[in-house]
């Protein structure tokens, strides 16, 4: 046995050399930070002087309190070893300096990458695109299946989430929002009365800019618009508020502690969006037809009861139905992909960034996708 100690303190290390293809490391004494530790040259000494080495081990029943002083000498020897192609065999070392040195040398796993010089073809790149839509579309299948099973937990009062959250969220999602709705869906109002004008101004027909406004607005626009106003504000910040949780480890605590991740962020954001995306839409399709008729008093000189009463004649009920019922299906696409992206958010800032851009995108094409859905099957049955 050879020992050396660092002077200055009782921390020391020592080698074992009684088998010729092993070199034993023997660490004691206090390894910390605030001592002065060895230094790794002590070791690369031995691996450098020994011939016929193949291995080596620890021996750390001397050592009695630890840091990342030991880790960073541990590390800094394995990197020593790897390069001399010697096994280490770090079974005797503590349990926890064993679980971080695992950790620290653990690396993100990664595609592979083409090799130098490979330019993907484009059967390649509609192979790659095929695959990983293929993968989303079942991680998207299994979520939604999964919120509505939450949801059935919360029809039967065993839902794992806070009152209090829901009505904060709805704060957020609903009141908060009306500004940017109000401002839309006006400046829509008006490029609506004034398209809508020219044509039929030609005939002589002005009047039915009540009726194209009022139709209009209430029965699309104003549900496209306000899907496509809360999938930039809202779903977006559903993503970046999930995915910095994740960042944080906070999801994976929740899943630690049994808490749902589902019925306790999840479910209050789609309640909240499905209950509030109505209302927002029936408030636009109003705010719509008052640009209508903003238009229609100031430059075509009709008086606001005659555009009202025009107004009263072009809708009914089944047009807010239609509306609303698209309204709600835009704010459940909305929620599921804002909450869905955050959930799949990776542990980095950057990640953070690439999930609130990836649940806006995602949200307003779904819109789209459910518009022409629904419009089709209304058309089908002649609604």
């Amino acid at each position: 046995m050879m020992n050396q100690i660092s002077p200055e303190n009782s921390t020391a290390i020592g080698f074992d050399l009684s088998e010729p293809a092993t070199l034993r490391i023997v660490l004691s004494g206090p390894w910390i930070l605030r001592n002065r530790l060895p230094s790794t040259a002590l070791v690369m000494e031995q691996l450098d002087t020994r011939r016929g080495l193949q291995s080596v081990s620890f021996d750390s029943s001397g050592i009695t309190v630890w840091d990342t002083g030991l880790l960073v000498f541990l590390s800094r020897l394995l990197q020593h070893c790897t390069e001399r192609n010697l096994t280490v065999d770090r079974s005797s070392l503590p349990e926890g300096v064993r679980a971080l040195l695992n950790l620290a040398a653990a690396v993100p796993e990664v595609g592979q990458s083409s090799a130098p010089g490979h330019r993907a073809g484009t059967l390649e790149h509609i192979g790659n695109f095929t695959l990983q839509s293929g993968v989303g579309l079942r991680h998207g299948l299994k979520f939604t299946g999964e919120v509505i099973l939450s949801f059935i937990r919360l029809l039967r009062g065993k839902a794992q989430f806070r009152p209090a959250d829901l009505f904060l969220i709805i704060e957020q999602t609903g009141p908060n929002a009306l500004p940017v709705v109000s401002l839309v869906s006006y400046l829509v109002g008006l490029i609506l009365a004034y398209m809508g004008a020219a044509q039929l101004e030609r005939v002589g027909a002005e009047i039915y800019i009540a009726d194209l406004v009022a139709i209009g607005m209430v029965r699309e626009i104003a549900a496209l618009m306000t899907g496509v106003i809360m999938a930039g504000r809202t779903g977006a910040a559903f993503a970046a508020e999930i995915g910095t949780m994740n960042v944080n480890e906070e999801i994976d605590a929740f899943r630690i502690l049994g808490i749902s991740v589902i019925d306790f962020l999840v479910m209050p954001r789609v309640l909240a969006l499905v209950l509030m995306i109505p209302l927002l839409t029936l408030y636009s399709g109003l705010v719509g037809i008052a640009a209508g008729m903003t238009v229609a008093v100031l430059v075509f000189d009709f008086s606001m009861f005659e555009y009202y009463q025009q107004t009263i004649r072009a809708l009914d009920l089944t047009q807010f139905g239609v509306g609303l019922f698209k309204g709600t299906a835009y704010g459940v696409v909305v929620a599921l992909s804002g909450c869905l992206r955050g959930l799949q958010c990776g542990r980095s800032a950057q990640a953070v960034g690439q999930a609130t851009t990836s649940a806006v995108v995602t949200g307003i094409v779904y819109i789209v996708v459910v518009a022409s859905a629904i419009t089709i099957v209304f058309y089908k049955l002649d609604i």
